[in-house]
């Protein structure tokens, strides 16, 4: 799952959300340890949705969207931190910066994953939070 939102142009990526991600994306996400399916039902696709997804082959537009931001602060985590396991677990512990929730908690929201984004980019330039 890692580098779809690195490789894919913002027009490229805007097409595929508008498109709807494939269901394989989720499976893939899910295999690779990032994201629990618990996590991903609160968080994104609930998995009745999920379920009824497979029929087609592709997530709703809204979906894809959620998925793809969800997606994009993964990869920003692994980034600053160096390490999959340390940002697994920095998004799972809540921060006082973010009023005591943990990072991954926020990602429900496009304004709950721009703060966590600016958390991240304070940690990698070294910002005291």
């Amino acid at each position: 799952m890692r580098g779809f939102a690195e490789a894919a142009s913002p027009f490229e990526a805007v097409q595929a959300v508008r498109t709807g991600l494939p269901v394989a994306t989720v499976d893939a996400l899910l295999e690779s340890g990032q994201l629990t399916a618990a996590e991903l039902d609160r968080l994104a696709i609930p998995r009745k949705t999920l379920a009824h997804r497979r029929q087609n082959g592709r997530l709703s537009p809204e979906q894809s969207d959620r998925l793809l931001r969800i997606m994009r602060v993964l990869e920003l985590a692994r980034e600053v931190f160096g390490n999959p396991e340390k940002a697994k677990i920095w998004l799972r512990r809540p921060s006082k910066p973010l009023r005591d929730q943990a990072p991954l908690d926020l990602l429900d929201t496009d304004i709950g994953a721009r703060e966590v984004e600016k958390l991240l980019g304070h940690i990698a330039h070294g910002i005291a939070a």
